[in-house]
């Protein structure tokens, strides 16, 4: 066992004394470690530009892009009414304030009368399938012209137009029913519309 100390600190001190050796040789020498590298000059030069007489641009902002197209027209349901003929039921909805306040605002007696008709959406299922059909409803014009409590009578298909007729009945307006100068509600107002596909 003391052998081995021995032993291994006389070969630590050789190994310390080579080692002493090769950095003193290195030192002394210090251009045979730097000619182990590539030999070679290195050149930096700048090239000098002439002096470039400066030109000034103005952009022009790119037009706009031009419009997508349209979608193309829908076709327009007709409405029938047994109520009165000859009604506009275009796609402009009009807001009617009717003013049944006071003493004046109805002077006379009168059944209720349609002011305002709106076209209904064409459901776009039925449209692509080209069905048409109609919806029979029936409604009550409230004191102020307006409808309540739309119900499907009739359908022809069923289900398929029931939604979109009662969402344009909702905005119907009308001039109410007038009795002894006092606007009243009329139950069992029944309007049918029909949906139809126009060609083109």
């Amino acid at each position: 066992m003391v052998v081995r100390y021995i032993v291994g600190v006389a070969l630590g001190a050789v190994a310390t004394f080579l080692l002493f050796m090769l950095m003193q040789a290195v030192v002394a020498n210090p251009e045979a470690a730097a000619d182990a590298g590539i030999k070679g000059k290195v050149v930096d030069f700048v090239r000098v530009q002439e002096d470039q007489e400066i030109i000034t641009k103005q952009r022009k902002p790119k037009p706009p892009p031009p419009p997508d197209e349209p979608p193309p027209d829908m076709p327009k349901p007709t409405l029938d009414s047994n109520v009165s003929v000859g009604v506009d039921i275009g796609a402009v909805q009009v807001d009617v304030d009717v003013n049944v306040s006071g003493a004046g605002g109805f002077s006379s007696d009168g059944e209720y009368l349609p002011i305002v008709k709106v076209a209904p959406i064409y459901p776009r299922r039925a449209q692509t399938r080209g069905i048409e059909g109609y919806v029979l409803l029936e409604f009550v014009v409230t004191s102020t012209g307006a409808v309540r409590d739309p119900i499907v009578i009739e359908a022809k298909p069923p289900g398929i137009f029931d939604r979109a007729a009662t969402n344009a009945a909702l905005k119907f307006k009308y001039k109410p029913k007038v009795v002894n100068g006092e606007p009243i509600e009329v139950a069992g107002v029944r309007n049918r519309i029909t949906f139809e596909l126009t060609d083109g």
